[in-house]
């Protein structure tokens, strides 16, 4: 049976931090618990749990406090936590029966990251698979028969293990401090950090943040080097920043480099509220319809469904067409019982 250490960064996490422990101390070896500033009662709530609490000065690296917490493990795995998660009764069962046999051959363990969409995440899916059991030490192996060659790529198992996401606040305004920051120091986000960035802003940003933002997703979308996917997101971004500050020829000029492309939900459902704002209902029925039934959403899944349905109840509202606004008003209670 393969030993494994929990590893965890955590900060101000008083009122969650017990109850990941709870649910998974008993199925672990050591635990490993980096602190990166609590003013709370984190500390010592850790304490309760385990002898190797660590501090470690704050330097807006998510990843240098998470590779400073690897380095104090010592067991054969590193499970890998979060202080809002929780693992139910019918999971911890399943870790248990995996920690009892999986083969030491494997690398990563995947395990699903459950509900999402309930609380204001980046996602648009309510799970999803992600990396959260980690071989210490790594064996390299030499490979195929003739042409030899040493193994690369880690051997990944995708396990059935589903942990709950139980958050109790937003993290986006924190997020958007280091993103601004990089951006700032003259770096460049990479695809993936940039994809945050600009979901992050459509989940849950402000008008404050959008304002800050603009300018340089501004450049991002004019920018002959961007993909077509980064532009697209790029665009979502100044579109609603510029319909937000009612700069509605900026809105509408990048609106079309969308809508000349293949439109995505976001961009159809910004262009409804506008001319909802407008009092065209009859056109804003046709962008928020095409939002929620002829487009996808490539940010945020809610301009996709409840948001454009809602919308269109209120215009047809507007219009006096109840029959319509019956309609969508049982869509919409559909949607939100999913």
């Amino acid at each position: 049976m393969i030993s494994i250490s929990l590893c965890m960064i955590v900060k101000n996490e008083a009122r969650v931090l017990a109850r990941c422990l709870d649910s998974v101390s008993d199925l672990v070896d050591e635990i490993i618990i980096v602190d990166t500033g609590s003013t709370d009662e984190t500390k010592n709530i850790a304490a309760a749990f385990s002898c190797q609490v660590y501090d470690f000065k704050w330097v807006d690296d998510f990843s240098a406090a998470r590779n400073f917490a690897f380095s104090k493990c010592n067991c054969d795995y590193i499970y890998s936590a979060d202080a809002d998660e929780v693992l139910s009764e019918e999971n911890r069962e399943k870790f248990r029966l995996l920690k009892e046999n999986l083969d030491p051959e494997i690398e990563i363990v995947q395990m699903y990251y459950g509900n999402q969409l309930a609380n204001g995440t980046v996602y648009n899916f309510d799970k999803e698979l992600r990396p959260k059991l980690f071989k210490r030490t790594r064996s390299f192996v030499w490979v195929e028969r003739v042409h030899e060659t040493v193994r690369l790529l880690p051997l990944v198992y995708d396990s059935d293990i589903e942990i709950t996401h139980l958050p109790e606040k937003n993290h986006a305004g924190r997020d958007y401090g280091i993103f601004e920051k990089i951006i700032a120091g003259g770096e460049q986000l990479s695809p993936r950090l940039f994809d945050f960035y600009a979901r992050e802003l459509f989940v849950s940003g402000e008008k404050e943040d959008f304002h800050r933002a603009e300018e340089y997703f501004t450049e991002v979308a004019d920018s002959e080097d961007s993909t077509a996917d980064i532009m697209k997101a790029a665009v979502c971004i100044v579109v609603k920043a510029a319909y937000w500050r009612k700069d509605y020829l900026k809105m509408y000029r990048y609106a079309m480099k969308d809508v000349a492309m293949e439109p995505c939900s976001e961009v159809c459902f910004l262009l409804g509220s506008y001319y909802e704002d407008m009092r065209d209902y009859k056109e804003a029925a046709i962008w928020y319809y095409n939002a929620a039934f002829e487009c996808q959403s490539i940010l945020n899944i809610r301009y996709q469904k409840e948001y454009p349905i809602q919308g269109l109840i209120d215009v047809y509202y507007n219009l006096g067409l109840m029959d319509q606004v019956a309609e969508y008003e049982k869509l919409l209670a559909e949607i939100n019982e999913e």
